[in-house]
């Protein structure tokens, strides 16, 4: 839905060559214009305005003197500095444009009618005057010549099969009389044709295609070529075909015109002959012809060079150009060029520029060269308001196409009305002026502005019907028609034009004299009187440059300019002497746009910025760059919309924003990898956007293909709806949400507290049950303002705090309490809702307001039967769990009107409800808790149903061990406690809870049972004194103390032990034993003493201190050795890795098995094949048991040499190593204070020189075992959230070369704090 506007057009009259010009040549290197004339070629700059070169072709007599010669084509020749040039009498001529020296490189008696260079300038096909094509290459060698004219189809002949004959075959719309027609003669060429081939290549130059008159029919044939020259088709027969014909650069289609009987059309041609679409031009049938077709480079502008065929009384005939597009299948004709009758403003040739598609040259017959340059625009109304109808006006000749898609989205051609107009249409502008946006102005070629506005009467009656249907949308009706005063020959005396208020427009005057000069018209209604409404310049203020586009803001009025080379002007139009002044920042510096842009616009960052996109995707704010792959953007209110060629959408807000975070923004991936991202949206490959509706969510795009699509952006949807809620707006925001799919739970989370306070609003604005329930039922505990539609990370969220507790069971008692005061039985369906809702459904208290309504029927208009409301719950419940509720309710009635609504069978829950009714109270309601599960409950009222109900009571205690509840419910005193004491006692036994067994045991007075209970779990202290209280002889209680001291000594307790024996046994010497036997120095050598007993000092604890340090001497010896060993192998591993992962590095693929074990994404974190025989293995036995589990850990952490996972062994085994030694600081610490007492010096200072070796070995080599960074190393950051790039940096990233993984144990804590040294030994 694109327009075609005049960015820029450039005159160069001030030259007059010899005769009259026939062809031309741009050269893209220099930008000049090579003109070739039946005298001479000239070089003409049209920038400068000057002559460049020219050269004679008559002096050499290439040319005859007289001026009748003809040059039949002229080709710009960059390769070899060089233009080539072919007569009509058979030259081909070279003339070099650096050393001026012309040469006559071929020459062809018959003559020559056309010449053409392929694409790639490496062949030039000739056409002879003997209907003859001579093909060459750069350095005219000739490699074939063949004729025009063959009888044979080509290479691409169809294949006949034989399905019978065309009288059989189905013949579509035609119908079955298409059979029996009779071949029509082929009409022969016009006579106004001049019999000349036309030739013209395919853009990858390939094929190509010539147009020739056949000499049997007198009719054009058009028939395509390879490069070599090899006939591929020849298209099909085609009354009325004319001689223009060019190719579409794209490949596709071969352009010709054909005339009909009743229309003259542009025909489309396949390269096999057929013809395949085409378009009607605006003309009668004998009105025009076409002189030539031509495609830009690019193949979105059709070219059509028109001239009349009728001539005026002075003999003058009216000259055309037309600009044809195509989109969605239909041809809009976007660009009138009318150039009157003036035989001296008739084009003589046209041609498009070969590198910027959009740049139109020509040249007059009277030597005057101009140039257009063209550029795409979205014309659209710029209305911010709720009365704006999102208009979009696409121009197609001389109609407007409006679509208004603030009522509906129809694809083009399609639209919701069409404005026809007495003349071809250049230009659309939109009213700027608030509550006005709607009205249009059209400039059409004639040079009149038609205004349109908005119609009065019945038509803007919205109930209006047209044909049966309801009119949504009117076309407003034509106001005023302008004659614009203009003095300029030229078409288009207009190229940029803005309405800016009432009937004044600013224009930019269409062709410049000078390379750098330019007028801005301000035009106004005419004061004079005339029969015709007249706009004149009311003011002009000239330009120093082209203005290539203008913007105007309606919010501050600023009109900005921007110039051909970027550079950016503030029109000052509002004042009595309109200017032009430059574009400043705050601090006086002038700012430009680095490149010129295509479409720019307005936009308040902080201050008033100008937005700029160029052709190359880059978007500037003034003259920063902030994003470099932007196919479209718009700003609408704070908001600016772009697409980009990710084929995202983003919507930024820019309120929020400072230029230096929209860069940052855009440039940050958009969050593509956070699906909650409110300003980020997925669209369709190569998306524009066409326009936003305002105060709306609805964004219009277009597709490649032409069709259109509303998308409703996220955080427009999450703006409006904030807006609404801020506003208290809470049914259209209920309705958008509801539409949209968004989370209701917003209502409330986007401000809590404002919402409770606003209840009895929000119930009264939605006015419907069924939307309140619906907002109750989507209820949840989180907060979508921070997990689903967080703020933006650069804004302050409005939410605030709500009520203390839940959030669900807060929102539904407010609404109920709310609903309950406004009216209880219009909402009563709601009230159940809230019931049901909150986090521990009320579905008693629910089931019992349906059982109320059931006895108390309401008798207001607008209540709800219980039979509506038991039913409704039943949508909300299960019915099989509501039944369950109703029981648990003991209301039989209750119960039997859910069983009556449900799809129960009665012969199913009568005989149970019967045989409930029969029953005690207390027992009825343990029956029913007890099927209903709730044992709890079931127990406590079993409790109160009497003795004769304990054994139940019990049993039900142990088969739901309810052991604690149950003992809250019987006396301390009473037998029923001391049994549940017993049973619970049983119970922890079996639990292997034997000392609180004991506990209870002894509290209710089963002594003997309670010290069984504390024997076999070695609570001596206890067992002791349950043993007094019982109590016990003297000789048992020896034998109890001495059994309690076995098994202490089982449990390497040998200082409890020991107490036992000395104190209750009355065995010194046993104790005294156990204190040896477990390294307890000092307190054996008490006792030695304290019972007199010296003799055991020589007998055992001597022999025992010696052995001791003896075995701690081995056992220090032994575990050096090994981490020395361990130490060594771990430098070699790690040495063995790193070295194979050097390697690794520089080969291509590596072909070894074991190669992924050294990569840095190796096996240990990836899972892959190093590991496999370990890892298959694992998860092969991973569903026994965690005994197989921990064999398994233990053989994947094997120190066997070789493994993969052998440098994570090692480690293990150092650490526990270091574990081991540095435990033994407080043992050898005694053991070193015995052998000093009794004389044994030079064990001692062994023992102690030997383990503070040990420790400092340890101590020094903890880093370079655990080397800095080997846990803080980061492992490569994969997932779902994560991106290609994002995992290649971090495989990227340097890592040490050991083997990482997450069973990597932490370095050893060494306790230096610990003193265990003895200072008399040094």
């Amino acid at each position: 839905m694109r327009n075609l506007r005049l960015l820029k057009s450039l005159r160069c009259s001030e030259l007059q060559g010899p005769g009259t010009p026939q062809c031309f040549s741009v050269r893209t290197d220099t930008g000049t214009v090579l003109i070739a004339s039946e005298y001479s070629v000239t070089e003409l700059d049209p920038r400068a305005g000057q002559v460049m070169n020219e050269v004679s072709l008559t002096a050499e007599r290439y040319l005859p003197e007289d001026g009748s010669g003809t040059v039949v084509g002229i080709q710009d020749l960059p390769d070899q500095e060089s233009v080539c040039v072919a007569t009509a009498t058979g030259d081909v001529i070279l003339y070099n444009l650096s050393t001026s020296q012309l040469e006559c490189v071929g020459s062809v008696n018959s003559g020559l009618s056309a010449m053409s260079w392929s694409p790639d300038q490496e062949l030039v096909t000739l056409t002879t005057g003997q209907d003859t094509i001579i093909m060459m290459t750069k350095n005219f060698e000739p490699i074939i010549e063949v004729g025009i004219h063959q009888d044979d189809f080509g290479e691409g002949k169809f294949i006949t099969v034989g399905w019978g004959k065309k009288e059989t075959q189905f013949h579509g719309s035609e119908g079955k009389h298409a059979a029996q027609k009779k071949t029509i003669e082929v009409q022969p060429a016009m006579s106004w044709d001049d019999r000349r081939p036309r030739v013209t290549w395919r853009g990858d130059g390939q094929l190509f295609a010539v147009s020739s008159v056949c000499p049997q029919t007198g009719a054009r044939k058009v028939r395509v070529w390879n490069r070599e020259c090899v006939l591929q088709s020849t298209s099909e027969t085609v009354n009325g075909l004319e001689q223009s014909l060019c190719w579409k650069p794209s490949g596709s289609l071969i352009a010709a015109t054909q005339r009909h009987p009743n229309k003259h059309s542009v025909v489309f041609m396949e390269k096999n002959g057929l013809l395949h679409g085409d378009f009607t031009l605006p003309f009668g049938k004998e009105q025009v012809k076409v002189k030539a077709l031509l495609w830009n480079s690019d193949s979105t502008v059709l070219a059509v060079w028109l001239e009349d065929m009728t001539r005026e009384e002075g003999g003058q005939v009216n000259t055309y150009i037309q600009l044809w597009t195509v989109g969605n299948y239909h041809w809009y004709l976007k660009q009138s060029l009318y150039f009157g009758s003036d035989p001296q403003r008739a084009p003589a040739n046209v041609s498009w520029d070969p590198e910027r598609p959009l740049r139109l040259h020509l040249v007059t017959r009277g030597w005057a060269s101009l140039t257009y340059d063209w550029g795409w625009s979205t014309d659209r109304s710029h209305g911010e308001d709720g009365q704006d109808n999102a208009n979009v006006a696409v121009i197609d000749g001389d109609k407007v196409l409006v679509s208004t898609f603030r009522q509906c989205v129809v694809p083009p051609p399609m639209c919701a009305y069409e404005l026809q107009l007495p003349a071809p249409v250049n230009l659309v502008t939109f009213h700027r002026q608030p509550q006005r946006t709607n009205e249009l102005a059209a400039l059409t070629a004639d040079g009149h502005i038609l205004v349109y506005g908005q119609g009065t009467g019945d038509q803007s009656d919205p109930t209006a019907r047209v044909g049966g249907f309801r009119s949504i949308t009117h076309a407003p009706q034509l106001k005023t028609t302008y004659r614009v005063l203009l003095d300029q020959e030229e078409p288009l005396a207009l190229r940029l034009l803005l309405w800016l208020r009432g009937d004044v427009f600013l224009g930019v005057g269409g062709c410049a004299e000078g390379p750098s000069q330019c007028t801005l018209l301000i035009l106004g209604p005419s004061e004079a009187q005339s029969p015709q409404s007249t706009l004149e310049i009311k003011s002009r203020v000239e330009v120093e440059g082209h203005v290539i586009s203008m913007c105007h803001s309606s919010n501050t009025g600023t009109v900005a300019l921007q110039l051909e080379d970027g550079r950016i002007r503030k029109f000052l139009w509002d004042s009595l002497k309109p200017s032009v002044v430059g574009w400043q920042d705050a601090t006086g510096y002038s700012i430009n746009f680095p490149d010129p842009c295509v479409q720019t616009a307005l936009c308040t960052i902080e201050k008033e910025h100008l937005l700029g996109l160029t052709d190359r995707s880059h978007l500037f704010v003034d003259d920063t760059e902030v994003a470099s792959n932007v196919s479209s953007f718009v700003v609408y209110d704070d908001f600016l919309l772009l697409t980009t060629h990710s084929h995202t959408c983003r919507c930024l807000r820019l309120s929020t924003l400072t230029v230096k975070g929209l860069q940052v923004a855009l440039a940050a991936d958009g969050g593509q990898n956070d699906q909650n991202d409110e300003t980020l949206r997925r669209v369709e490959r190569g998306s524009r956007i066409v326009t936003v509706v305002p105060q709306d969510t609805r964004l219009i795009l277009q597709m490649p293909r032409g069709n259109l699509e509303t998308i409703h952006h996220r955080a427009l949807v999450l703006a409006q709806l904030r807006k609404c809620l801020d506003s208290q707006k809470f049914r259209e925001a209920f309705e958008c949400m509801r539409k949209l799919r968004i989370n209701l739970n917003l209502i409330y989370d986007h401000n809590p507290k404002v919402f409770l306070e606003s209840v009895e609003t929000f119930l009264r604005q939605l006015d419907s049950i069924n939307h309140i329930n619906l907002f109750l039922t989507e209820l949840k505990e989180e907060d979508t303002t921070t997990t689903m539609y967080p703020y933006p990370s650069n804004t302050t969220g409005q939410s605030a705090p709500g009520a203390c507790g839940k959030k669900v069971d807060i929102v539904c008692d407010a609404l109920r309490c709310t609903m309950e005061s406004m009216d209880q039985h219009k909402y009563c369906l709601s009230i159940l809702t809230s019931h049901v809702k909150k986090t521990v459904p009320e579905l008693e208290v629910a089931l019992q307001k349906v059982h109320e309504l059931r006895v108390n029927p309401p008798g207001a208009a607008n209540a709800v039967s219980a039979e509506e409301a038991l039913k409704y719950l039943m949508f909300l419940v299960n019915v099989n769990e509501l039944y369950e509720h109703s029981l648990g309710t003991y209301d039989f009635d209750l119960v039997l009107m859910v069983a009556e609504k449900s799809q129960k069978d009665p012969k199913e829950y009568l005989p149970f409800l019967n045989m409930l009714k029969t029953l005690e109270p207390n027992y009825q309601r343990y029956t029913i808790d007890k099927h209903l599960k709730r044992y709890r409950k079931a127990l406590h009222h079993l409790s109160k149903c009497g003795e004769e109900h304990f054994t139940e009571a019990l049993n039900l205690v142990k088969d739901q061990r309810l052991y604690s509840e149950a003992l809250g419910l019987y006396p301390t005193d009473s037998p029923q406690y001391k049994a549940l004491s017993c049973a619970y006692a049983e119970y922890l036994v079996e639990q292997q809870q034997a000392e609180q067994a004991g506990l209870l045991l002894w509290r209710c007075g089963e002594a003997v049972r309670a010290l069984q209970a504390f024997v076999g779990s070695a609570s001596w202290r206890n067992a002791l004194c349950v043993a007094e209280q019982i109590p016990l002889p003297p000789d048992q209680l020896a034998l109890l103390a001495r059994d309690l001291a076995e098994k202490l000594i089982e449990l390497r307790r040998y200082t409890e032990a020991a107490i036992l024996l000395e104190q209750y046994a009355k065995d010194c010497e046993e104790a005294i034993s156990a204190l040896i036997t477990g390294a307890v120095w000092e307190e054996a050598l008490r006792l030695v003493y304290l019972y007199n007993r010296q003799d055991i000092i020589e007998t055992n604890l001597k022999p025992a201190l010696l052995e001791a340090c003896s075995s701690q001497t081995s056992y220090l010896e032994a575990q050096r050795a090994m981490f020395i060993r361990h130490k060594t192998r771990l430098a070699v591993v790690r040495e063995l890795k790193e070295k194979a992962r050097l390697e690794l590095l520089d080969e291509d693929v590596p072909d070894c098995p074991e190669a992924e074990l050294y990569s840095e994404a190796s096996s240990v974190m990836s899972g892959s094949r190093a590991g496999s025989k370990y890892s298959h293995s694992n998860s092969r036995i991973s569903s026994r048991s965690s005994k197989n589990r921990r064999k398994a850990e233990r053989k994947k952490l094997s120190l066997k040499e070789g493994t993969p996972l052998e440098d994570m062994a090692l480690l293990h085994a150092l650490a526990e190593i270091i574990h081991s030694v540095d435990k033994m600081r407080e043992e050898v610490h005694s053991l070193l204070k015995g052998l000093m007492l009794f004389q044994f010096d030079g064990q001692a200072g062994r023992l102690q020189q030997a383990y503070g070796e040990a420790l400092q070995m340890m101590e020094v080599a903890l880093p370079e075992v655990w080397q800095e960074g080997l846990q803080q190393s980061p492992a490569p950051i994969t997932g779902p959230n994560s991106t290609a790039n994002s995992i290649m940096a971090s495989f990227q990233q340097p890592r040490p070369s050991i083997t990482q993984d997450s069973e990597t144990p932490p370095p050893p804590k060494m306790r230096n704090g610990v003193k265990w040294k003895l200072s008399i030994l040094k």
